[in-house]
């Protein structure tokens, strides 16, 4: 194919994908149980945080999570005092314990307290480069408060050569528009021009596939890449193709 073509086969893609019908067997369906717009930030950070490993294990466990909060997340992390954290015993997902919980929701506590919540915080951090610098900042932030070491594996940072496929997918759930139902739109000041793709095993091999990517690796580097890739096709959208990417590689086996 060539430039026009494939933009016009990823264009089909994406609006085929971005469907409502796509909710009930995504995480994303987690922060869309809520309405005010804290609860649904916070809910879709945590949600994103344990979105590894199988599907109905993350929205089992993301649904624990605000169980553990009383489903009000916002006032749960507000109010929070460390007298609480036996609510947590027993939560795990793979390697995301009690412990590493009970750190995110102080962390939480003090963005909400002393940074004005998350949104804030993040357009805080953007260069000219994008928003990969303001994820790494991100994470200085989020550690300020006491914390085990292990705990910071559970945050990725891109200036470390990590894709941030997660927190990526988290900053494309807030800022990108909600007309096709499925993003939430909430972050006004963030552009999605600045978004970058969540790059995971579909999405890396179908841009592999379409040589909208070269390297071999699924790190920092090879996300550099593939954004700049998707920014020729749509600069003002181009993680919509997140959708295509992702549809054709883990539904249709492209």
């Amino acid at each position: 194919m060539n430039k026009k073509e494939l933009k016009i086969f990823l264009d089909e893609k994406a609006i085929q994908y971005e469907r409502p019908d796509f909710i009930p067997h995504d995480p994303i369906q987690i922060p869309h149980r809520f309405e005010k717009k804290e609860d649904i930030e916070i809910t879709a950070f945590l949600t994103a945080t344990i979105a590894w490993g199988n599907r109905k294990s993350i929205i089992t466990n993301a649904t624990k999570l605000m169980e553990i909060m009383g489903n009000e997340p916002h006032e749960f992390i507000l109010n929070y005092h460390p007298d609480q954290a036996d609510r947590f015993e027993g939560f795990v997902h793979r390697t995301f314990n009690a412990t590493d919980l009970e750190t995110f929701i102080r962390a939480l506590q003090n963005i909400y307290h002393h940074h004005n919540g998350l949104e804030a915080l993040f357009a805080s951090g953007i260069s000219k480069e994008g928003l990969q610098p303001a994820i790494s900042h991100f994470k200085q932030v989020f550690f300020e408060v006491s914390h085990q070491q292990r705990t910071q594996k559970h945050v990725s940072d891109p200036l470390r050569n990590s894709a941030a496929k997660r927190i990526n997918m988290f900053l494309r759930w807030m800022v990108r528009d909600a007309k096709a139902g499925v993003d939430f739109g909430i972050w006004k000041n963030i552009s999605p021009s600045l978004l970058s793709c969540p790059l995971d095993v579909h999405t890396g091999n179908v841009g592999r596939k379409l040589k909208l990517l070269s390297r071999k690796q699924n790190d920092a580097k090879s996300l550099a890449e593939l954004d700049a890739s998707l920014r020729k096709l749509d600069p003002n959208d181009p993680v919509k193709y997140d959708f295509a990417l992702f549809g054709l590689g883990a539904f249709e086996g492209f």
